[in-house]
């Protein structure tokens, strides 16, 4: 066995075990509030890391995938299939996104939690149209509703208020298809008061817009509280892949 093999095993036992201590935190977390484990799906955020950890997360059953910047995304799929030709995962994109990188998006993308514009929309329907005519997809886009509970302009996300505007939106449209709302808990607060804001706005959607039952809130540090007040999808990348590397910008 040379170098690269054996480096390669204990990367494996390595992300085994972490997501096996993940799994155990979402089943706990559940038990606690009485919903199911079924009911929380895991998004392993693989951004900084190889595109070698994503395929030995897909060798362990991960089937989710989300990366925060699409100049490294891109790329990754790509070395991904080449790795594991024929493994079908989902990639999301949960990071912010710039309407000119919309484009890009449409062609690997098979979700984008950060939406939180008209203008975004809009462009992202565009894309995904000419994507879908010219062969590069074979389906719609999903995308989530990215909601600011902060009011910080720099982490993304649209107000509150706008949600129901942008729901309505989408909903006259056919290349994108509105499945919930994603937020991210306002650094230094008390993460239950957020998620719990989150749920009301989740709830309020899905009055008009059925459909739109997904709530992804919760990473490494708060995924406990977002289960108890109704996530549906967990987005965890340090307790899976560790400390992440210094990359150049």
């Amino acid at each position: 066995m040379n170098e690269e093999d054996t480096d390669d095993r204990s990367r494996r036992a390595q992300l085994a075990e972490s997501l096996a201590r993940v799994r155990e935190r979402v089943d706990r977390a559940c038990a606690n509030v009485g919903r199911s484990p079924d009911e929380v799906a895991l998004s392993a955020v693989t951004k900084t890391f190889p595109a070698s950890d994503a395929a030995l997360l897909a060798d362990l059953g991960v089937t989710d995938l989300a990366e925060n910047r699409e100049q490294e995304a891109r790329p990754k799929v790509a070395e991904f299939q080449r790795l594991r030709p024929g493994v079908r995962v989902r990639w999301h994109m949960v990071g912010q996104l710039q309407r000119n990188k919309a484009r890009s998006v449409a062609r690997w993308a098979d979700v984008v939690e950060s939406v939180d514009s008209g203008r975004l929309v809009e462009a992202l329907r565009r894309a995904v149209g000419n994507a879908l005519e010219a062969g590069e997809r074979s389906a719609p886009l999903d995308v989530l509703l990215q909601v600011n509970l902060d009011q910080r302009t720099d982490r993304g996300g649209c107000s509150p208020g706008k949600v129901p505007e942008l729901a309505e939106m989408m909903a006259r449209m056919c290349e994108i298809q509105l499945c919930g709302v994603m937020a991210v808990a306002p650094l230094g607060e008390d993460p239950d008061v957020a998620f719990a804001t989150l749920s009301g706005i989740s709830e309020r959607l899905r009055r008009d817009f059925p459909e739109a039952r997904e709530v992804s809130a919760g990473m490494s540090g708060d995924l406990e509280s977002a289960i108890a007040h109704g996530s549906t999808r967990v987005r965890v990348g340090t307790s899976l892949l560790g400390g992440r590397p210094l990359v150049s910008r």
